[in-house]
This record gives C-alpha cells, sequence and structure tokens, in this order.
C-alpha cells in the first residue's frame, strides 16, 4: 500500500468524527507490517479531557485487535496546514509503534509531509527506561 491509499483511508475514517463541539474533525489509518489497516476518528466528550484523538484510536483498535508491528500511520484534517499528532498521541505511537513508525500529515488538498516517530518525539521516554 503506498502513501496515497493510506491517505485516502484516513481521510474516509474523518467522515466518522464526533466533533460537536470543536468541529475539528480527525481521521487516521494505520498500517500494519502485514498490511492490515485500522482507522481512527476523534471522539469528543463534553468533560474535554474524555476526548480521544484519532491516532490512538487507531492504535488501541490494532493492538486490541493482536497487531503489535506496524508500518505507518496517515493522520488528516479539514486544514490547509498539516496538523501534526498531540504529545498524548505522540508518546502512545512512540510506546506502541514504536521510533520508526512513519507518520503522513495530510492537509486538506490532498498534499502530504512524511515524518518517522523518532523526529516527531526526539529524546523520548519508552520502555528502554524502564528495564
Amino acid at each position: 500500500m503506498d502513501k496515497k491509499d493510506l491517505a485516502k483511508k484516513a481521510i474516509e475514517a474523518k467522515k466518522f468524527s464526533y466533533a460537536p463541539y470543536s468541529n475539528f474533525h480527525v481521521g487516521a489509518a494505520l498500517l500494519t507490517d502485514d498490511d492490515e489497516i485500522f482507522t481512527g476518528t476523534n471522539i469528543e466528550n463534553s468533560s474535554y479531557g474524555l476526548t480521544m484523538c484519532a491516532e490512538r484510536v487507531a492504535v488501541f483498535k490494532a493492538i486490541s485487535g493482536g497487531k503489535r508491528k506496524f508500518k505507518a500511520i496517515a493522520i488528516t484534517t479539514d486544514l490547509e496546514e498539516f496538523c501534526p499528532p498531540c504529545g498524548a498521541c505522540r508518546q502512545v505511537m512512540n510506546d506502541l509503534c514504536g521510533k520508526n513508525l512513519v507518520v503522513i500529515l495530510v492537509n486538506s488538498k490532498m498534499e502530504m509531509k512524511t515524518f518517522k516517530m523518532e523526529n516527531l518525539l526526539p529524546h523520548s521516554f519508552g520502555d528502554d527506561l524502564l528495564k
């Protein structure tokens, strides 16, 4: 699967966003090492701290489905700018998907910018420090 196909899956997932308070819609598509895709979208709650980001929804769906190895994640919003994942999502993706995960940001014009997870969360805290 190429970046553009993964981006299209994230855009498709964004349609299911539940964002009645912020009206900020996010979609994510996570690609496993065996080419399975898990999608996620942001789900807001009136208690904002209980809101779940699209990236974490996709990761948690994959983990709860028994997947442990990942290649890439595409993340999209309705913004013309590239919108990187929040700090909580960066930590979760770093811990559960690994430092080599390819992170593809997709803007509203279907332009893409690609990073490695280790570049989005340098000097990260992880399981290597807990051993």
